[in-house]
């Protein structure tokens, strides 16, 4: 049987997601749409071994290159993945996606009160508790956890 690692293929250009934790590997690839992506091959690897993490998942996209926003909503799913930015089988890029300080249009209020459930305006919450990973709204004032949060697609 070959070793996992050689499994894994290397890509030209594109953008490999590493260290997805494995129970959170189907709601990034839905996050992202990737099941619609039909210009481009993509690799997912599930539940593969790693030192640091015990197991860890990854996708590979090729000669597709993620925007901000949709990293952001890929922060608040999967926090802390690693991203690489390939280009002639090289990594030029390599950053830790973390949580931005404020999410705008990301995330949905749990507060069924709360006047962005109730009037068609955009979400913004802000990032009371990074350690933590607390979520507060802009305008009801109610945290919530970024476990707990449903992500607006």
């Amino acid at each position: 049987m070959k070793q996992e690692s050689q499994l894994v293929v290397a890509i030209k250009n594109g953008t490999v997601i590493d260290h997805i934790p494995s129970a959170k590997l189907f709601e990034v690839v839905n996050l992202l749409h990737l099941q619609d992506v039909r210009d481009s091959a993509i690799i997912v690897g599930y539940n593969l071994k790693s030192k640091k993490f015990g197991h860890k998942s990854l996708i590979k996209v090729f000669d597709k290159f993620f925007t901000d926003a949709e990293l952001n909503q890929l922060s608040v799913v999967a926090p802390n993945v690693t991203l690489c930015i390939i280009r002639d089988y090289e990594v030029v890029e390599k950053k830790s996606v973390t949580l931005p300080e404020e999410l705008r249009g990301i995330v949905r209020c749990n507060n069924p009160k709360c006047i962005t459930n109730n009037e068609p305006m955009q979400t913004v919450f802000h990032v009371s508790d990074r350690e933590n990973g607390l979520l507060r709204c802009h305008y009801c004032g109610k945290e919530q956890h970024v476990e707990d949060v449903k992500v607006i697609e």
